[in-house]
């Protein structure tokens, strides 16, 4: 008997027994058939059920009252091993029925059929007794079927499959549950062109991800809903295919082909359905375990002869990968590239979608957000595409807003701690303090006390006009998709009054409250429910570390001030800060090239002259981190195969996997300054890399994946004319200024024809500046062992003590330490030789107490001397 039975029939038969040894029954009654039918995975019992408007609860509690009637059997283990008299009668009917519909197995929708011809039974006439009959179930069974047999043990699968495991995007848009779709004209015109083909009319949308593919397929779901479409596709309903759904649960080999199958065979019977298959990449052989390939082969078919109408969606690097290379599946398609669309239409998209996210959210959101959402993304977000990012920027931004509007303003929050510091205060006070210090903070409270109910009866206003807007805006929006579904439904009266009448209504409330709103005083709101370009840049900031929020008054003046605040830090070199200066300047101000780096530089100049301080410098202003560096030294890459670790190494290549060093570190701080050490040491082909950087602030590594420099700095430093500078700057300190300058310009010029002789002109001439570094006089020296002093200094005092040098330590020092042709780095040696190393001595001896001011000073042979200061002063008293 149950060997002809499918899968889900002998599961419910098992959930049966299992339900009968619960309750230590005997056998398994139809009441614990039906139960196991209408509780295993996926039943269409359940579906049959509900078109029949049984109510499942209902039924489920009556089913659950007979099966308490029938008598408990103690003792013994064969609870539930055999059916009853009638559960039998019900499968041998069930049985009779499926060979006459030619099926080869028997499934539930035949069982609870037999049910019905078990007349006396209680469950039979207890589905009686709720409305239905057989004839009623025969209709059913036929719509649920439309025509299939069960020929294997998994045949059930395809009933109802589209149902099942696609998704109606009709249904959706008729609910209003889909965003309508802004622009994508010609994309939906080419698609409905393909559509109406009388073969191969399949199209695959092709683009990359977050341009909008399956937007433009949910806006073709619109306009079938608003008969806004040709005749030849009027009706039609659009699915879309659950992926999720087809897979989950498939167990069985073939089981995850047979749903497939009885999804295309449920297309390819009805004139009226597209099937819309998202990612379809997915289906179509990604994986062959999984059985991809067969997959394929289903489709094929179908799709050659028309008969199945799909839409396909995936992204270029998908369709190459796994559609391209079938030659068979791919010419039964018709490609539609679907382009990133530009700022002006990402703005008109977020307009068309701003009410959905205001009544989403509950909060306002202003056209200057959406126009800075569009902007900033594409300028600061560069490795997803619009409109999908800055549609993300705008819902994070209004949902960020929406959290604080929630909480207890700030201020409000302050006010009220600091009540309840008083109080604290207030009873110890009680018990030691004085009476006119009680009366004073009794005083404060009270003051406090007032100034809370005012805030908070304000607050509290502010609240409720807002909440009136967004109940309106709500209200609105419902009456919006009821008036829709009647215009489509030709009821005009109701349209008439749905907009004339209640919309007109909600509009005057929303008018009124915005206008109640817009009276408060800016200074005197306590809530922002407006989302503004601030918030969208606050987003972005979080997103990507850019400092990008609104510039403030200060961040203005630093900016203004920048050559100063560098040159605290970095001593001489005024002509190399103030060009990079410039370009930071260009940059925040927005005048600059948006597509190429903020700035590009080669520093010139002799060793340690503070090339690579200026870049440390430059990090610590932008982003308060000297290290938000990309340093690469190009050393490295003097032979012409290591170039390739730039980008990364071919395919098949030790390293491929891991990609390009400097375009790793590029997408990783996407705004940061790249550092390229030693520049002339590099290989030629290393400039042929650079040259894209330096023209369209990009790179491609090995693997496709674009880096972007638009946001980066790039300093290139050289030592080469280093010779030319120390001889033409020998004895400069003599001279007057105009002579001086007359010198740095002719060796300026010298040092940019050795540069000439090395590197390419067409890469020369992508450089913004080239800037020479010139030798560090003595007095520059001597403010640059000051400066390092204090490293020193600090360390001391964090050991205890204090330390300060005599003028004539600084002079001894910086005369030490002046060695022009090696810049500054002989001064940091002098300084760890002369102060470090000595002083360490006389701290371990003892010689000094905690608290001691350390004078370092000169005696007679030209040495330096570490005295106490308290007791020199003492002395000469």
């Amino acid at each position: 008997m149950f060997d002809k039975l499918t899968e889900k029939a002998r599961q419910s038969i098992l959930k049966a027994q299992e339900y009968v040894r619960s309750k230590e029954q005997q056998d398994v009654q139809i009441a614990h058939l039906l139960k196991g039918m209408m509780d295993i995975e996926d039943s269409v019992v359940l579906y049959l059920l509900k078109k029949l408007s049984i109510d499942i609860g209902e039924l489920t509690n009556r089913l659950s009252l007979i099966m308490e009637t029938y008598p408990k059997v103690y003792g013994g283990n064969n609870h539930g091993s055999h059916l009853s008299k009638n559960a039998s009668k019900a499968i041998q009917s069930a049985q009779n029925l499926a060979k006459d519909l030619g099926d080869e197995y028997v499934a539930l929708d035949m069982i609870l059929a037999g049910i019905f011809t078990v007349k006396t039974d209680k469950t039979a006439k207890l589905l009686t007794s709720m409305g239905t009959n057989e004839k009623d179930l025969g209709a059913a069974i036929k719509e649920l079927r439309k025509g299939k047999n069960v020929s294997s043990p998994t045949g059930e699968n395809e009933f109802d499959a589209l149902n099942k495991y696609a998704v109606n995007l009709n249904e959706r848009a008729r609910t209003g549950k889909l965003d309508r779709i802004i622009g994508r004209d010609e994309e939906i015109r080419r698609i409905l062109h393909i559509l109406s083909r009388r073969k191969k009319n399949n199209p695959i949308i092709i683009g990359e991800a977050g341009v909008g593919k399956t937007a433009i397929v949910e806006g073709l779901a619109w306009r079938i809903v608003d008969n806004d479409i040709p005749d030849n596709l009027q009706g039609k309903t659009l699915f879309s295919l659950d992926m999720a759904a087809l897979v989950a649960g498939a167990k069985y080999k073939g089981e995850f082909e047979e749903r497939l199958k009885g999804v295309v065979k449920e297309v390819t019977t009805s004139d009226d359905v597209i099937l819309f298959i998202d990612e379809i990449h997915t289906l179509v052989g990604a994986g062959g375990g999984g059985g991809g390939m067969d997959a394929a082969n289903i489709l094929k078919p179908a799709l050659a002869r028309g008969e199945l109408r799909t839409i396909g969606a995936t992204t270029l690097d998908e369709y190459r990968k796994y559609i391209e290379k079938d030659k068979a599946l791919e010419r039964r398609f018709q490609k539609v590239k679907v382009e990133e669309p530009s700022i002006a239409e990402t703005i008109a998209i977020l307009r068309g979608l701003r009410d959905r996210y205001e009544t989403h959210h509950k909060v306002r959101i202003l056209d200057s957000a959406l126009i800075a959402a569009a902007e900033m993304s594409q300028r600061y977000v560069s490795d997803r595409a619009l409109p999908d990012k800055a549609i993300d920027l705008i819902d994070e931004a209004a949902a960020k807003l929406r959290l604080e509007l929630n909480s207890v303003p700030e201020e409000l929050d302050a006010l009220d701690r600091k009540k309840r510091q008083l109080e604290i205060e207030r009873e110890v006070v009680k018990r030691d303090g004085t009476k006119s210090k009680l009366g004073a903070i009794n005083k404060e409270i009270a003051e406090i006390s007032e100034e809370l109910i005012e805030m908070k009866s304000a607050w509290e206003s502010e609240k409720e006009l807002i909440n009136i807007i967004q109940s309106c805006k709500e209200v609105m929006e419902s009456f919006r998709v009821e008036a829709e579904e009647a215009r489509r439904n030709g009821d005009y009266a109701k349209v008439a009054e749905l907009e004339y009448g209640k919309i007109k209504e909600q509009e005057e409330i929303l008018k009124n409250a915005e206008a109640d709103l817009d009276t408060l005083a800016p200074d005197k709101r306590m809530t922002d429910g407006e989302v503004d370009e601030g918030d969208v840049a606050d987003v972005v900031s979080r997103w990507t570390g850019i400092p990008v929020s609104k510039m403030m008054e200060s961040e203005r003046e630093k900016l203004l001030n920048m050559e100063t605040k560098i040159g605290e830090r970095l001593i001489g070199q005024v002509a190399a800060v103030k060009a990079v200066s410039d370009a930071v300047r260009r940059s925040r101000s927005g005048l600059q090239d948006t597509k190429k780096p903020i700035g590009s530089f080669i520093f010139m100049g002799t060793t340690g002259v503070g090339k690579t301080e200026l870049a440390k410098a430059l990090a610590e202003f932008l982003f308060n981190d000297e290290n938000a560096i990309t340093r690469l030294d190009m050393s490295e890459y003097m032979e012409k195969h290591a170039v390739a670790r730039l980008v990364g190494p071919p395919p098949g290549y030790v390293g491929y996997e891991e990609g390009g060093q400097l375009t790793n570190a590029v997408r990783e701080k996407p705004y940061s300054i790249v550092l390229l050490d030693e520049i002339e040491k590099a290989h030629p082909d290393t400039f042929n890399i650079l040259l894209q950087v330096l023209d369209d602030g990009r790179l491609t590594d090995n693997k496709g994946r674009v880096a972007d420099f638009k946001n980066t700095i790039i300093i290139m430093t050289t030592n080469m004319g280093s010779n030319i500078i120390y001889e033409n700057f020998d004895g400069l300190d003599d001279v007057d200024d105009k002579k001086r300058q007359e010198i740095i310009d002719a060796t300026q010029d010298d040092v940019v024809e050795a540069l000439k002789d090395h590197m390419r002109p067409e890469f020369l001439n992508r450089i913004d500046e080239q800037v020479m570094f010139t030798p560090l006089n003595r007095e520059e020296i001597k403010k640059i062992m000051l400066l390092m002093f204090k490293s020193t200094k600090k360390r001391v005092k964090r050991q205890g003590y204090d330390i300060e040098l005599s003028p004539k330590a600084i002079e001894l020092l910086a005369e030490k330490g002046y060695e022009p042709q090696y810049g500054a780095r002989p001064m940091k040696r002098v300084l760890q030789r002369e102060v470090d190393n000595e002083l360490s001595k006389h701290l371990l001896s003892g010689e000094f107490d905690l608290g001691d001011l350390i004078y370092v000073d000169v005696d007679k042979s030209k040495k330096l001397i570490f005295k106490n200061k308290k007791v020199q002063e003492v002395a000469k008293k």
